[in-house]
């Protein structure tokens, strides 16, 4: 699995990215976990609010931060 945080290294990046992080060690996911910073990539994937979250390619959730239990119900999709 790909996952990819957008954003430029914000506090709701940062926090983003912990949170992706914890919950791919807690259900056990083999994930590569990215932080995409460049401004041109993320709107190249149609992010114009950070953060962004992109799983597999596809964006997930854009200009907010969203739970653990969300993120959990998107990877396990």
């Amino acid at each position: 699995m790909n996952i990819k945080i957008l954003g430029p290294g914000c506090k709701n990046c940062t926090t983003l990215y912990e949170y992706v992080s914890d919950v791919v060690t807690e259900l056990g996911i083999q994930a590569e976990i990215e932080k995409v910073t460049d401004f041109k990539e993320i709107v190249t994937m149609g992010v114009m609010k950070t953060p962004g979250l992109v799983v597999n390619g596809t964006v997930k959730v854009s200009g907010r931060i969203p739970s653990k239990e969300e993120i959990k119900e998107i990877l396990n999709k």
